[in-house]
């Protein structure tokens, strides 16, 4: 099968895969094809055992290689439109988050953990561990702000890893958000792995601030309470257990994650050291609030905009 055949046509590049691949959607728009290289592969296996699973993600339906060695995913479609596309589109000139968003995002959510809670690991902790250095990209975050590896930010991973002993693992999404979620299931499953329970859902609307209020709207205080509430009644009835007890240790490494990848290589980008600083004050507030509190309310964030405002240009470390 021929990606440019009439049947299929272009959406994108896959700008994160290694191996240059690209999106198409047939004419009915009810498949995507997919083109990569050995991350596309390991995604497509990964994807089949979660389908074998009972998760809520698409079904692949042909796999091979192409004429130009390219590795290829056909996969059916769960929809063109993302909660995240949802949100942006209900929007009526306030950042208000629609009510029916977050209801939809609660429905998909809580049947995502109930097939992870279906299919646990007993976890010890090394594997929490891993879990910190994997979902937090914490290597890349230390090499590329040194001054950040210190003994107060180990210490307070080594908190996390604790209070997080004898939560089961599950397979995971690692990116798990809005953009990421149809109201039939979840899409993108590049950065997969082990996770704790209830890691990837119970953040969906508390990494909202983490992007400095540029995706357009916010979560009130009501729906991420309403959102985790319907979270938590669904982790009591599979597991016993609530997962909002432990959303400030799961912010703590996902204010890691996005901080990865963010010191800019061209000085003269201030945009992108701008950017980088904020993440850093975002990964700093998360910390002063865990150790303080044992919580953590990303309502506190400031924005980017006044972030630039009273930091202005700031300076490279």
């Amino acid at each position: 099968m021929n990606a440019q055949s009439p049947e299929w046509h272009f959406v994108k590049k896959r700008t994160a895969d290694p191996a240059d691949g690209a999106v198409y959607v047939n004419g009915d728009r009810t498949r995507y094809r997919r083109t990569g290289g050995e991350a596309l592969a390991a995604e497509a296996a990964y994807q089949r055992q979660l389908a074998a699973l009972g998760y809520p993600v698409p079904h692949i339906l042909e796999g091979g290689t192409t004429d130009d060695g390219h590795v290829f995913v056909v996969e059916e479609s769960l929809g063109e439109h993302s909660l995240h596309d949802m949100a942006l589109e209900s929007l009526d000139g306030t950042r208000a988050l629609s009510d029916t968003v977050v209801d939809l995002a609660a429905e998909v959510g809580s049947r995502l953990l109930r097939a992870q809670a279906a299919h646990v690991v007993p976890a010890d902790l090394l594997m929490l561990r891993e879990w910190v250095r994997e979902a937090g990209w914490t290597d890349n975050v230390l090499a590329e702000n040194p001054d950040l590896d210190t003994p107060r930010v180990r210490a307070a991973l080594g908190r996390a890893v604790a209070q997080l002993a004898g939560v089961p693992m599950v397979p995971g999404h690692l990116d798990y958000g809005l953009p990421n979620v149809l109201p039939v299931g979840v899409i993108d499953w590049q950065h997969h792995g082990l996770v704790p329970l209830g890691y990837d859902t119970a953040l969906a609307l508390e990494i909202v601030p983490f992007k400095g209020g540029t995706k357009g709207y916010l979560a009130s205080p009501e729906q991420r309470r309403r959102y985790l509430e319907a979270l938590d009644e669904t982790a009591r009835a599979t597991t016993g257990q609530r997962l909002s007890q432990h959303l400030a240790a799961f912010l703590l490494v996902k204010a890691l994650f996005f901080l990865a990848l963010m010191k800019p290589i061209d000085p003269t980008r201030t945009d992108k050291h701008l950017k980088w600083h904020y993440r850093r004050h975002l990964f700093t507030e998360v910390l002063e609030q865990y150790e303080r509190t044992g919580a953590v309310d990303t309502a506190r964030f400031p924005t980017l905009d006044d972030f630039a405002a009273r930091h202005g240009a700031p300076g490279r470390p």
